[in-house]
C-alpha cells in the first residue's frame, strides 16, 4: 500500500509540473488561433502522462532499456495526439473562418447563409442564432423601408394639402386687399374655415410626432366605455347631421377600462369622423362596446363605405394612407387612423379593420380594468 501511494505521489507531481507549464503556455497563446490552444492542451495531456511515467520509472529504478521502451511508447502517443489535435484545430478554424465570411456578408446587408458541412454543436448553435438574427434584421430593414416610403408619401401629401388652403387664403386676402370683394364677411368666414383646417392638420402632425417619438404622456384612470362612447357620439353628431348620416350606439356595455380619457376620446372621434366621411347620405354608422372572450374590451365602429380592397386592408393604419380617394381636402392628411393606432398601442391594445356587409368595421381592443381597481 505504501509503494502504491508513493507511485501515485510521483505521478501526481510530474503531472502537476506539466499542467503548470501547460497553463503558462495557454496564457501566452490565448490570443492565438484555437488550433494552437488545442495543440497546447494535447501537449499538456501527453507531457503530464510522460512526466508521471518517467517519475515513477525513476523511482522504481527501471533499467535503461525498459525506460527507453516506455519513453518510446509515450512519444508515439504524443505524436499521434498532437497530429489529431492539429487536424481538429484546422477543422474548427476552417469552420470559424467560414462563419466569419458569412457574418461579414450578412453585416453588409445580405442574408446569413451558414457554411455547408457538419459542424460542432456549439458552432451549429451559433449558426442558427446568426440565421435567426439575420431574419430579424431583414424584417427590420423591410419595416424601415416601408416607414421611409410612408414618410416620403406623407411629406408629398402634406405638401399638397397645405398648398391648397394656403393658395386659397392668399387669393382671398389679395381680393380683400384690392377691394374687389362684394361680400367681405363671406370671405372672412372662408378664411376662418381654411385656417381651422390648417390648424387641424398641424395638430395631427404634432400628435403623430409625439407618438413616434415615444413622448405621448398618458394619464390613465378608471372609466366606463359607455361614457367614452357617449362623449364621442355627442361630439360627432353635428357632422353626422350635416352629412345626413345616422349614428347608432348599440350593444354598449358599461365595461370599465384603465385609459387616458382624453386620448381615447380622440381615438373614437377619429374613427367616427372617418366613418361618417366615408358613409353616403342616409347611411348608418354603428358604434358598439362589449367584452371580448379573453378578458378584453372591444370598441367597434361600423360604417357603410362599401368596403376596402383586400390588398389595402394592411395599410389602412399606415401614416398618410388614404387609398385611392382624391388627395385633396376635406379628405384630410391621412393621419387620423395612424394616430388611432399609436394611441391604442400606447394603451397596450391593438387596432384592426375588416370588411363587413356594406362597409367595414374598425375594432379597438383594450385590456379590461382589473377588478376592484
Amino acid at each position: 500500500m505504501r509503494d502504491f501511494l508513493l507511485i501515485a505521489l510521483y505521478a501526481l507531481a510530474g503531472a502537476l509540473a506539466a499542467g503548470a507549464l501547460g497553463w503558462c503556455g495557454l496564457r501566452l497563446t490565448r490570443s492565438r488561433s484555437v488550433a494552437v490552444s488545442l495543440a497546447v492542451v494535447s501537449a499538456v495531456t501527453v507531457t503530464a502522462m510522460l512526466a508521471g511515467t518517467l517519475a515513477v520509472c525513476w523511482a522504481m529504478f527501471l533499467s535503461s532499456h525498459d525506460l527507453g521502451v516506455v519513453t518510446t511508447v509515450v512519444a508515439m502517443a504524443a505524436a499521434v495526439s498532437l497530429a489529431t489535435s492539429l487536424l481538429l484545430g484546422r477543422q474548427v478554424v476552417r469552420r470559424l473562418r467560414g462563419l466569419a465570411v458569412a457574418a461579414r456578408e450578412f453585416g453588409d446587408g445580405g442574408t446569413f447563409l451558414a457554411p455547408p458541412g457538419p459542424a460542432p454543436a456549439e458552432l451549429a448553435a451559433l449558426s442558427r442564432e446568426l440565421a435567426a438574427t439575420s431574419a430579424r434584421l431583414a424584417a427590420s430593414r423591410e419595416r424601415e423601408r416601408a416607414l421611409e416610403a410612408s414618410r416620403r408619401e406623407l411629406v408629398a401629401w402634406i405638401s399638397h394639402d397645405l398648398r391648397t388652403p394656403l393658395a386659397g387664403l392668399r387669393a382671398m386676402s389679395e381680393a380683400l386687399e384690392d377691394g374687389v370683394v362684394k361680400d367681405p364677411a363671406r370671405y372672412h368666414r372662408l378664411m376662418r374655415t381654411e385656417v381651422d383646417r390648417l390648424n387641424s392638420m398641424v395638430g395631427d402632425l404634432f400628435e403623430l410626432s409625439r407618438i413616434h417619438a415615444g413622448a405621448l404622456a398618458l394619464s390613465p384612470s378608471r372609466v366606463s366605455v359607455y361614457d367614452l362612447v357617449g362623449d364621442a357620439l355627442a361630439g360627432a353628431d353635428p357632422l353626422a347631421r350635416e352629412r345626413g348620416v345616422r349614428l347608432v350606439g348599440g350593444r354598449l356595455e358599461a365595461v370599465p377600462v384603465e385609459v387616458d380619457g382624453k386620448e381615447m376620446t380622440r381615438v373614437l372621434a377619429n374613427l367616427l369622423v372617418n366613418a361618417i366621411r366615408h358613409t353616403p347620405a342616409d347611411g348608418t354608422v354603428a358604434v358598439a362596446a362589449e367584452r371580448g372572450d379573453d378578458g378584453t374590451v372591444v370598441l367597434s365602429v361600423t360604417d357603410g363605405c362599401g368596403g376596402i380592397p383586400d390588398e389595402d386592408l394592411p395599410r389602412v393604419f399606415d401614416t398618410g394612407w388614404r387609398g385611392t380617394e382624391a388627395r385633396t381636402p376635406p379628405a384630410g392628411a391621412g393621419l387620423g387612423l395612424a394616430i388611432v393606432r399609436g394611441i391604442v398601442e400606447a394603451h397596450a391594445g391593438h387596432a384592426h379593420v375588416r370588411n363587413v356587409e356594406g362597409g367595414c368595421r374598425f375594432e379597438v381592443t383594450l385590456p379590461a380594468a382589473a377588478a376592484g381597481a
